[in-house]
């Protein structure tokens, strides 16, 4: 199953970091995420503002389903959409369609 997502890499203990939004490939009942040539692997609930870490370079990400109010991030950020994922996430999970070429934006935190 593929979905648009919100996926913010954690870089170093940093609470917030560069964040993207884009197709990601769900697989494993959700254990298992592909984006790019990336494949992210579940921390099962042990990461700090992380519940993701890269295969290959064991870095930790937030990737979550995007909301439909745009507080995806955990802390604020800026983030740039996927040229391919405009559409669905600014008229389908946002229905703001008249935001569909915005591709960088600065999110607000779900905290603060």
């Amino acid at each position: 199953m593929k979905r648009v997502m919100w996926i913010e890499h954690k870089v170093g203990a940093g609470l917030s970091g560069p964040a993207r939004i884009g197709w990601v490939s769900v697989s494993d009942k959700g254990k298992r995420l592909d984006y790019g040539d990336q494949s992210f692997r579940t921390l099962r609930g042990s990461g700090f503002k992380s519940n993701y870490y890269d295969i290959e370079t064991h870095d930790k990400y937030w990737i979550s389903g995007c909301r439909k109010d745009g507080r995806d991030a955990l802390y604020g950020t800026t983030v740039e959409i996927d040229e391919d994922a405009l559409e669905e996430y600014w008229v389908n999970i946002r229905n703001q369609p008249e935001n569909k070429s915005v591709c960088r934006m600065s999110a607000a935190g779900k905290n603060r």
